[in-house]
């Protein structure tokens, strides 16, 4: 049987839906850290911060987006033209039916194609269906920073996931390390400071 949706691109014209699905994070949960809607505006600049990068739309058999999942360069910066920040947001009444995997699994794809080799997510400690997701999906948690978010006066850690696209390995540019006790994060490694 034919999947009752369908991906494709993500256009300019989708982000008054695009607005409309965010928005509900806004107001409803921790998946966007934002306390108050935003504007359609607000929502083409991250259209304009992903251009030339993978996007991709999913819509309902009537062509309504029901979900997007955009790449944003990390940092816009030359020194990190392999990376990328994804964004991920789905209709609440799609959630659960497998379609955040296949849009993952479509924007890898795309992003292979695109010389992407490492996505970057950052997720807020209070969106556990985001942590399972992203940890269920080859996204190894590289970092947290505790209780730097305040989102209707709760405090919430932003965990830092790191997916490699391709089979080479992680190569530590520090090659002497040593255990991190800075953040209480164990079994995470530092790098040896001479000051």
């Amino acid at each position: 049987m034919a999947e009752p949706w369908v991906l494709d691109r993500l256009l300019r014209t989708d982000a008054e839906a695009m607005l409309a699905i965010f928005n509900h994070y806004v107001l409803h949960s921790f998946a966007a850290y934002l306390e108050e809607p935003v504007s359609v505006e607000w929502m083409e600049r991250l259209l304009d911060e992903a251009s030339g990068l993978p996007a991709i739309a999913v819509r309902d058999p009537d062509g309504r987006l029901i979900g997007f999942s955009l790449l944003r360069p990390y940092m816009a910066r030359t020194a990190f033209p392999r990376t990328a920040q994804i964004t991920t947001f789905l209709a609440p009444e799609h959630t659960g039916r497998g379609l955040g995997s296949r849009l993952l699994a479509r924007l890898e794809d795309a992003a292979r194609t695109a010389g992407i080799d490492t996505i970057l997510a950052h997720v807020s400690s209070e969106n556990s269906g985001s942590l399972t997701f992203h940890r269920r999906h080859g996204f190894a948690e590289c970092g947290r920073f505790r209780e730097i978010g305040i989102k209707n006066g709760r405090r919430f850690d932003v965990v830092w996931f790191q997916k490699r696209l391709q089979a080479a390995p992680l190569v530590s540019l520090f090659p002497d390390v040593i255990e991190c006790r800075a953040c209480a994060c164990p079994g995470r490694e530092a790098p040896v400071s001479s000051v």
